[in-house]
């Protein structure tokens, strides 16, 4: 049963403004809250609980963060074998839910849903670990359509579930099958219909959530492959670079990040690599700036560039650490082992992070030191509590944090 502590409704408008979060890492995929008038600081013990859901499902039931559209927050979890997508009021009342096939589950490895639900106006899009991409009427779950991705594109399912939170762009929905009859494909996204579909690549796809980028008029996306990256061009399916980058358990997990003509990518075997990009007789050349070994992101926990520098958590690199990089010349500005690894957001100049035993800190990006404001336990986790690996969300002057089954919302507002 559902134990919830109430507030008021917050007031959103109808149409897409700063309190809205309709996808993985927000509007843009930048991973950046548009909020304002948020604590410089908490009070100890955190700031005020307003309200926690618990089973979103059961046992082990996700990694998934949540989407937040018009007053609505979407996400999902595992309950009786299935997949469910869970639609909530920001009171946290359950509007409604609707059960999307087969949950990755007990004798998989690290049951549980992946994929965040993706909001798209009046529809949402999910994606489970086992293909089956869903589109729902916001309003009351109602399905429009649905195929199974690894099944039509004839993908092989990858050790770990496939685990993308889908894009769209336009009228274009893409993903990432990863099979003989296409690697990456475009549906339409009020049909479901394919529009084109990028030739096979040979090998599995990966766990990454795609990055799209504009470059001399050229719309590209780009993600990981189970041994490499690649990009495509949005209009057409062209395949337009591919670049090896191989980890020994095909774990390619860390979105590529585009800056200023630049690639980064990254992998916890070679850790990260700045490329810069060039044209080449219709193709785009991938020329090696920088490499650092410590860069070696897993869970896109090295998600934030401000102001010349990278933000976020290596995964071996001296066991975990919050770190710095320098996006010039790849330098370390340093690596703290306070409280490991993590994820992380942002929001009026402060790096919320969030590390995978439940310590939740408030960070001034400084790439002098590491520069902790506040901090505080978030309940339900103890010494041999799995690791959480859903990434906090900033929404309406509140922060979201997933711990497995259990969601909270915390009031931020200043």
């Amino acid at each position: 049963m559902q134990r919830l502590t109430f507030c008021l409704l917050l007031c959103v408008p109808s149409v897409l403004c700063a309190a809205d979060w309709p996808m993985f890492h927000g509007p843009d995929g930048k991973n950046r809250s548009q909020e304002t008038g948020l604590l410089t600081a908490w009070p100890e013990g955190g700031p005020k609980l307003i309200w926690r859901i618990e089973n979103i499902g059961e046992t082990i039931s996700g990694y998934s963060t949540v989407s937040i559209q018009n007053g609505r927050l979407f996400t999902t979890g595992n309950r009786n074998e299935r997949s469910i997508v869970y639609c909530f009021d920001l009171d946290g009342k359950k509007l409604w839910e609707y059960d999307n096939g087969p949950a990755w589950i007990d004798g998989k490895v690290f049951p549980g849903t992946r994929s965040t639900p993706t909001i798209d106006g009046d529809y949402l899009y999910d994606f489970t670990a086992h293909g089956e991409l869903t589109c729902l009427r916001v309003n009351n779950g109602q399905k429009v359509w649905n195929r199974n991705v690894l099944a039509d594109f004839e993908g092989e399912q990858i050790i770990w579930g496939l685990s993308e939170s889908i894009r769209i762009d336009g009228d274009k929905l893409y993903c990432a099958p990863g099979g003989k009859k296409g690697s990456l494909v475009a549906l339409d996204k009020r049909t479901g219909e394919t529009i084109w579909a990028t030739p096979g690549l040979g090998e599995k796809i990966a766990y990454t959530s795609p990055t799209i980028f504009e470059r001399n008029g050229r719309r590209i996306i780009t993600t990981f492959y189970s041994k490499g990256v690649f990009g495509v061009d949005t209009a057409t399916g062209e395949l337009v670079f591919r670049l090896p980058y191989e980890q020994k358990y095909d774990v390619n997990c860390a979105r590529p990040i585009y800056h200023d003509n630049h690639l980064l990518v990254m992998n916890p075997d070679i850790g990260g690599t700045l490329m810069k990009l060039s044209d080449e007789g219709g193709k785009i050349a991938l020329t090696e700036v920088w490499s650092n070994k410590s860069l070696d992101n897993l869970h896109d926990s090295v998600q934030l560039l401000a102001d010349g520098f990278l933000y976020g958590s290596s995964n071996y690199y001296r066991g975990g650490v919050f770190m710095c990089v320098d996006w010039k010349n790849g330098e370390t500005r340093y690596g703290d082992r306070d409280v490991g690894r993590g994820s992380l957001t942002w929001a009026e100049g402060l790096i919320y992070y969030y590390s995978e035993k439940g310590d939740m800190l408030l960070i001034r990006p400084n790439p002098e030191k590491y520069d902790v404001i506040s901090r505080f336990k978030v309940p339900g986790f103890g010494d041999d509590s799995p690791p959480t690996w859903a990434h906090p969300v900033i929404c309406g002057k509140r922060l979201y944090i997933r711990n497995d089954t259990v969601l909270y919302c915390y009031d931020i507002a200043k």
